[in-house]
């Protein structure tokens, strides 16, 4: 019998092996959207609810329900903090014939969609106490059971192929699906508003917009989503990098995330650039100042969504030719060049209907930057991954995206804390007390402070990002080497493992 040979690429070399198939890939990307259409429309349309719709007419002192919404979300990202580092803990001792983290992300869906279905039904009592518990409750308790869900699923791109070439074209792939999910709820609420009207004329939709119902509603349908695409991912993807089977301590998991210096400081930029996500809080309010509607909050953030899509595209791209480090360090420039761009612009337009125009535009060149963050972040994990199993001899995937989603929830609650500060407080916004109106008229300084938020103050972090990387050495030879000796070390462990079985 002939024996089959390997392809061969052009030049003669053979090639590469490929451990996952194309619909595998596809399938990894349709559950990271469906994951993003769910927690990227949470946290800014959360605030909205909470600050103008979830409590209007009760007669609450509505600057304390202001003020309160950034103390809930700095909370609750402290509570997910910890159990972001619990849950890596947890994922690194689960051993299943499913694997490690498909297990969380499957079995998770169902509870975390009711969770955030919760979020936006609001209790019907006139005590302003109750309120702010259930405020304080349903977000810590939405935050965690997410940490269960999201960080799995990211995970999983450590997990999907021993070749680190393939791993970071399919985490590329997926993390470009993920960018247009985090767009995703933005075309629901806008859909859902164009039906509402169409079904309840002009008048009765104000009326029940003015109460949170599209809102209510646009959840509903993303929960759904969430559901059905993670199910996709759960059924069709494999974990195909053997997992050790040595028992990690909690002690081992906090050693693993502050002491490894690369993986720490890949973590250090969700810390060091927390700012640059409080355009987000913003957004929904230029939309509604700026264009007219908060519906419109896709035409605000599309452009920003499709660079972000192009930047991912992009990023992939620019790491043939740089290392993660160059490559994260050249985006962090670019972007902080373009917002900053973006606000002499603006000040030099003003708030006004021109403005709309070049904002739209420059607002896709802000988003290129967002496929670095997408997806350089997640492959350097990936490397830390192997240099810790290169080091230790523990494949710990859990808790080195665990340590990464600790400093992220902490940033999170940090810009959670900032961004409805400044939005609330700091820009002098105007909450309106009619209930039969959604959003009240707002100062010009106001608007011009919104701008900022949106914009120089963003730029500012986007810096700050950038500063930790600066000591990442997880590139060129280094990881050429490591994962050389680890191909090998597998390679090995697997023909003793075979002689033990032929032997037995």
């Amino acid at each position: 019998m002939a024996k089959s040979k390997k392809a061969a690429k052009p030049d003669g070399a053979p090639a590469k092996k490929k451990f996952m198939n194309p619909s595998e890939i596809f399938t990894f990307g349709i559950g990271l959207f469906g994951v993003a259409l769910l927690t990227g429309w949470m946290p800014d349309y959360t605030q909205t609810f909470l600050a103008d719709f979830a409590f209007k007419g009760k007669g609450f002192d509505q600057a304390v329900i202001s003020g309160t919404i950034s103390k809930v979300f700095l909370v609750a990202g402290i509570l997910g903090a910890c159990i972001e580092l619990v849950t890596g803990f947890m994922i690194d001792n689960t051993r299943t014939k499913l694997g490690k983290v498909r297990p969380w992300i499957g079995f998770g869906a169902v509870p975390m969609a009711i969770v955030a279905m919760l979020v936006f039904i609001a209790p019907n009592t006139r005590s302003q106490t109750l309120a702010i518990v259930w405020m304080y409750v349903i977000w810590s308790l939405y935050t965690a059971i997410g940490c269960a869900v999201e960080r799995p699923a990211e995970c999983f791109g450590a997990l999907c192929s021993p070749d680190p070439d393939e791993r970071s074209s399919a985490i590329s792939i997926a993390s470009f699906m993920k960018s247009v999910g985090q767009s995703g709820g933005m075309v629901v609420v806008l859909v859902v508003g164009v039906i509402m009207k169409a079904f309840m004329g002009q008048q009765q939709f104000k009326n029940a917009e003015a109460q949170g119902l599209d809102l209510i509603i646009s959840t509903a349908i993303c929960v759904l989503g969430f559901i059905l695409f993670v199910m996709i991912f759960f059924v069709n993807n494999k974990e195909r990098v053997p997992f050790t089977r040595e028992k990690v301590s909690l002690k081992d998991a906090v050693k693993v995330v502050f002491t490894n210096k690369n993986l720490l400081m890949v973590s250090l930029t969700k810390l060091t650039g927390f700012g640059r996500g409080v355009y987000g809080t913003v957004s929904l309010y230029i939309a509604i100042y700026l264009l007219g509607s908060k519906d419109l909050k896709l035409a605000l953030l599309l452009p920003m969504g499709i660079g972000t899509a192009v930047g991912t595209l992009l990023v992939n791209f620019v790491l043939k030719k740089f290392s993660t480090k160059q490559t994260f360090i050249l985006f962090c420039v670019y972007g902080a060049s373009t917002l900053s761009i973006l606000y002499l612009v603006s000040r030099g337009i003003g708030f006004n209907s021109t403005l709309i125009i070049p904002f739209l535009v420059l607002n896709f060149f802000c988003g290129i930057q967002h496929g670095n963050t997408n997806v350089v972040p997640n492959i350097m994990i990936a490397d830390c991954v192997d240099e810790i199993e290169w080091k230790t001899g523990k494949r710990q995937e859990g808790l080195a995206y665990a340590g990464y989603g600790l400093f992220a929830k902490v940033a999170s609650a940090f810009t959670k804390a900032l961004g409805p500060w400044l939005l609330y407080t700091w820009s002098g916004y105007m909450v309106s007390t009619n209930v039969n109106v959604a959003y009240a008229a707002q100062s010009d300084a106001t608007l011009n402070k919104f701008l900022a938020i949106y914009t120089i103050i963003p730029a500012i972090f986007v810096i700050f990002q950038g500063v930790p990387i600066l000591f990442y050495d997880m590139v060129g030879e280094k990881k050429k080497t490591i994962v050389a000796e680890l191909m090998e070390r597998r390679a090995a462990a697997a023909g003793e493992s075979a002689a033990d079985t032929t032997e037995a």
